[in-house]
Formats: C-alpha cells, structure tokens, sequence
C-alpha cells in the first residue's frame, strides 16, 4: 500500500510538467520543408499511433539531426522531441559466433 501512494504521488506531481511542455505545431508540409531545408533531415521511418495519428522520425546522417513528429489525421503536425548525435543501431552479433 506504501508503494502505492508513493507510485501515485509521484504521477501527480510529474502531471504538471508534462503539461507545462511546449510543443511546436503547424501545417505538416511546412514542418517537413523546414526539416528538409534547414536541417537537410529526411524521413527515415514511423508508425501508426492510433486512428487519428502517426508518430514519424526524422533524421540527417551527414549532420545527426533527428526529429520525431506527432501528424494528426487533419494535416497538422506536431514536434515531440528533437536532437543531435543520430546513429543507426548497431548491428546485432548472432549467438554463438565469437566478435
């Protein structure tokens, strides 16, 4: 039960913040443009959220930009999180074979 009510304080008093979080909304087309201009990112990958949105990352090799985006079904696109640093993930090592 104490676990609980910790669990539980700590969920309320993050709630604020998560409010409090600025996003950067507009037109998708004019979102992308910018990415692709301004940033040189393309589009790399994403998948569907639910029926009224999909999540797509965005990123530059040469430069290690990255942008994840929230588009919503009427065209409006949102910036969830942005960065710097992109890499590819490594490629796995299958079982049993020495590296």
């Amino acid at each position: 039960m104490r676990k609980l009510i910790t669990i539980l304080t700590i969920v309320v008093t993050m709630t604020p913040l998560a409010g409090q979080a600025q996003q950067f909304c507009a037109e998708r087309a004019k979102i992308t443009d910018r990415l692709k201009t301004g940033y040189g990112e393309r589009y790399s990958g994403g998948g569907l959220r639910n029926a009224e949105s999909i999540f797509e990352v965005w990123m530059s090799e040469e430069k290690g930009t990255w942008t994840i985006l929230m588009t919503m079904a009427d065209g409006r696109s949102c910036v969830m999180a942005s960065g710097t640093n992109w890499r590819n993930a490594l490629p796995e090592q299958p079982a049993g074979v020495p590296g």
